[in-house]
């Protein structure tokens, strides 16, 4: 097998990183927050560690995992790693009705464990396994789209098939179905989608909407009280978008002119700062009237404090993604994929989207979850309606050297 040197990371990578852990969606918790989905490097305890340590990983990029044994049929289980307070859990905590259905209706084991609590930690968990060729003892992982992105490009995920997904392939969100990172979904079905949208707090902005980054940037009366966030994707996308580009598919001559628009808010002191989740306490409070914000942060802010508002400009805004994957060498790949369809079934989906409140990648899923919450149903944060989700734009993956130097340039604008 031959083999290659695998990208270093940059001093500039590495501070974004640090980041995104120390106080941006890397730093939050499940239910109440988001954490970091939009770093395109692998940074501590990641990729870099492989090329330190002198672990080549098993395979070229862009090679395809190949298939391993499947047991499924002889073993009827599934090693299921996720997120923490990302399954739905019965009002007793005692049990997860979802995932107790499925091994009811198909005699398939599942054992489940929370030991996901940021994409680069659990990176480094199986790193070794992957880069070695060998089984990491997980059928079924859900990372961040930056990482699902890397996994597959190292030929570490296994392909899919599609016979074993007929309701993942009927229903997936159009939104979702075309990542630039994994074309036609091959080897990744979402979990739940992760919207950036515009947030204020209607009693600071005296009634007045807040809803286009022209205005954060350039509304007078919002001078000083409006904030960006400190993950380079979410603040330059959004600029991008309101700049008429296409954050799929932008130049660099395109990212400079997004950082020099930000640069004259700064200058200015329209910005009152770049934050991560610490912008939730001043947003509340009134400290700052308008923001670039997480979707999931609103659902909870309006949940105690009705001033808050939400906007979904009309020159659209940012998604990621929280993605399944089975990694390479998994050896319950077709049990695997069985439990990724059933969360495609809308009366599943509908049930998970009720416990955990982010965006149900799911078509068809309104009726059912009308059933549960009829507020959660007409909730577009949590089910986009279709103009929303026309409005829907992903960030476009970056090369090694455009994260680099993306990243050291957005670390000038916001003193990092």
């Amino acid at each position: 097998m031959e083999q290659y040197e695998p990208e270093r990371l940059s001093a500039p990578q590495l501070a974004a990183m640090r980041r995104s852990l120390t106080d941006g969606r890397g730093a939050l918790t499940r239910r109440s927050l988001l954490r970091a989905s939009g770093m395109g490097a692998l940074a501590l305890g990641g990729l870099g560690t492989l090329s330190a340590c002198g672990i080549p990983p098993a395979k070229r990029e862009g090679d395809t995992a190949a298939a391993s044994d499947d047991h499924s049929a002889a073993e009827k289980r599934i090693n299921f790693s996720n997120w923490t307070e990302y399954m739905d859990v019965s009002e007793d905590e005692k049990s997860r009705p979802t995932l107790d259905a499925f091994m009811k209706r198909t005699g398939i084991k599942v054992k489940y464990t929370e030991d996901i609590n940021d994409n680069v930690e659990f990176f480094g968990k199986i790193k070794p396994q992957l880069a070695a060729g060998q089984d990491t003892g997980r059928d079924l992982i859900i990372v961040t789209d930056w990482l699902a992105a890397r996994i597959i490009r190292l030929g570490w995920a296994q392909k899919l098939d599609h016979a074993n997904l007929p309701h993942a392939f009927a229903n997936l969100s159009p939104q979702f179905r075309t990542p630039d990172w994994d074309p036609g979904r091959a080897y990744s079905y979402p979990w739940t989608g992760i919207p950036t949208v515009i947030a204020y707090n209607a009693k600071a902005t005296g009634g007045r909407k807040v809803d286009s980054i022209t205005q954060l940037l350039d509304d007078p009366k919002l001078k000083g009280k409006v904030s960006f966030l400190s993950e380079m994707r979410d603040s330059v996308g959004m600029t991008l978008l309101d700049m008429g580009k296409d954050p799929g598919s932008f130049t660099d001559a395109d990212y400079d002119a997004a950082i020099g628009r930000l640069q004259k808010g700064v200058d200015r002191k329209q910005i009152r700062r770049f934050t991560g989740n610490d912008y939730t306490a001043d947003l509340s409070k009134g400290d700052i009237a308008a923001c670039v914000a997480w979707a999931g942060d609103i659902i909870q802010l309006q949940a105690d404090n009705p001033d808050i508002k939400f906007a979904i400009p009309a020159a659209g805004y940012i998604t990621s993604s929280d993605n399944m994957l089975v990694p390479a060498e998994a050896r319950h790949k077709t049990n695997a994929e069985k439990l990724m369809d059933y969360y495609y079934e809308p009366p599943v989906a509908a049930q998970l989207a009720a416990y955990i409140n982010y965006v149900c990648p799911v078509d068809g899923v309104a009726a059912e979850l009308a059933k549960i919450d009829a507020s959660m149903a007409s909730n577009t944060l949590i089910l986009p309606d279709k103009a929303m989700a026309a409005k829907s734009r992903a960030f476009r993956s970056l090369s090694a050297e455009e994260e680099t130097a993306y990243e050291e340039k957005f670390a000038k604008l916001i003193g990092a």
